[in-house]
């Protein structure tokens, strides 16, 4: 990767002309890029420090003076304007979150009496202590974040002061911000954590975007883009210029159900038949049978007519891997399932995307037989992954994943043994509403969620569904829904 540094002199003149307050807008921002750093130094050492570990090139600090609002700087030493930048943040990945610029906003929007007022209310949650009186917004939100009660994934509690000091319309900009996060930088879950920074790099994501070239924005406005590690190539360059997913082959694409419980499948079966899937099922399969099916599956040359892929698995598990109804000696990693269809696995998918839904049974270590081995039952104990066909194509080879997975205690299953799974369940409800209540894929798991932290809420801890969703999509999942007695080219776009 080849990497542009902005020049000293240039910092240094941005900094000179910047007020505090604008300063300490910018600090904030950068937070998450040198949590260690941003408080020990101030703004010019830090975004000299960024700037030398490659953190910082000129569209970012264009970026920095763009949420300040000094146009002016962006013409006076940036030489661009705030088109430009406009259209950059558009087109490449951002330098800063949407959370950040979220505060922000709301911090230009809040008066002084205001922030008093919602820092007084604080005082249930965080007591009395050191007034806030004095306090920026941006000063009370980091000392919020210190303490865990503010998070990108967790502003139930800034929603509320929200309310009660009667700042509706800023209640509102924060659901917006939770609905197009679910899109973005997509890890959600109950009992779960954002996605982390490091996560998102190994995949090449930035807010849920594959890294893609950024301008340089220098003594001529935009000049050559910063190459990183993710390109595409000029034949799949069309293909990006739409946001949502061809999804037009007849059928659209397999679905495989492996059901190792015997609880979901024919549900699921009847769910994605009525999406125009072609449905494979697989019931009570060993370690070494669905080794076997999901490698034959990926060697079906019949991909190359279809738009998209699903896999289904149902199996008891630990925390880590899946068992079949093999004993728990014989596992399947988890994140091995999807290994059979990335890219250099399965060249027939690639650019097309590629979903897992995994419910995982998860048996305490006290119910398995000891000496468990991590590995697959028949053979060497080894899953082996085979390639084929061309691979002269520039995409990631893990890009178009989208993964959710679910995990509840076995008792659950022993308590109930023929009882669906709750999440699964949930799932095809959601996919097969009415056509004025359906809609894409990341958004349709916002209500999952809300179904299950719900069911959570009524029900004992071992009883309770842990959902963790993540992707490296490219762009959105619309369905076409064909209902039984529809002539067979009909149907209806959600």
């Amino acid at each position: 990767m080849t990497l542009y540094m902005t020049s000293a002199q240039v910092i240094h003149q941005i900094e000179e002309e910047l007020d505090e307050d604008e300063k300490d807008v910018i600090l904030f921002l950068c937070r998450d890029l040198a949590p260690d750093l941003v408080t020990k130094l101030d703004l010019r050492d830090l975004l000299c420090t960024l700037n030398e570990k490659g953190k910082l090139s000129s569209a970012g600090l264009a970026e920095l003076l763009y949420r300040v609002r000094r146009f002016d700087l962006l013409k006076k030493i940036m030489k661009t304007d705030k088109a430009s930048v406009e259209a950059s943040l558009v087109k490449y990945p951002q330098l800063v979150s949407d959370y950040r610029v979220l505060m922000t906003q709301l911090s230009e929007d809040m008066d002084k009496s205001e922030v008093t007022s919602f820092s007084f209310l604080l005082r249930d949650y965080m007591g009395g202590g050191k007034s806030h009186k004095n306090k920026s917004f941006l000063d009370v939100v980091i000392n919020l974040e210190k303490v865990n009660l503010i998070a990108p994934d967790k502003l139930d509690l800034l929603e509320k002061c929200l309310k009660n000091i009667h700042r509706i319309d800023l209640k509102k900009k924060i659901q917006k911000y939770k609905q197009s996060a679910l899109g973005a930088n997509y890890v959600s879950g109950i009992q779960t954590p954002l996605l982390s920074a490091g996560l998102m790099d190994k995949l090449g994501l930035k807010n849920g975007m594959i890294k893609e070239e950024r301008p340089i924005f220098g003594q001529n406005g935009i000049s050559k883009p910063i190459k990183t590690s993710i390109q595409e190539s000029e034949k799949s360059l069309p293909q990006m210029a739409c946001d949502i997913y061809k999804l037009q082959s007849q059928p659209v694409g397999l679905c495989l159900i492996i059901d190792c419980v015997g609880n979901d499948a024919d549900p699921l079966k009847e769910t994605f038949t009525s999406l125009g899937f072609e449905v494979q099922c697989f019931n009570h399969l060993s370690m070494q049978q669905i080794d076997n099916v999901l490698h034959q599956t990926a060697r079906l040359s019949k991909h190359q007519d279809y738009d998209i892929f699903v896999c289904i698995v149902i199996s008891r598990g630990d925390s880590e891997s899946i068992f079949g109804i093999s004993q728990p000696n014989f596992r399947l990693p988890l994140h091995q399932i999807k290994k059979f269809f990335t890219g250099d696995a399965c060249p027939l998918l690639l650019g097309k995307p590629k979903l897992f839904f995994i419910q995982n049974y998860v048996v305490p270590k006290d119910h398995r037989e000891a000496n468990s081995l991590l590995e697959v039952d028949g053979g060497d104990g080894k899953v082996s992954y085979h390639a084929w066909g061309p691979r002269s194509s520039s995409l990631h080879q893990e890009a178009d994943i989208f993964w959710s997975m679910c995990k509840v205690n076995v008792s659950v299953l022993e308590e109930a043994p023929g009882s669906p799974s709750f999440y699964l369940h949930c799932l095809s409800q959601l996919l097969c509403q009415p056509k004025e209540k359906r809609s894409s894929l990341l958004t349709l798991h916002i209500d999952l969620n809300n179904k299950i932290y719900d069911w959570n809420s009524r029900v004992a801890p071992e009883q309770q569904y842990s959902i963790v969703i993540e992707h490296t999509l490219r762009k959105k999942i619309i369905f076409s829904f064909r209902r039984k007695k529809e002539k067979k080219d009909s149907h209806e776009q959600f």
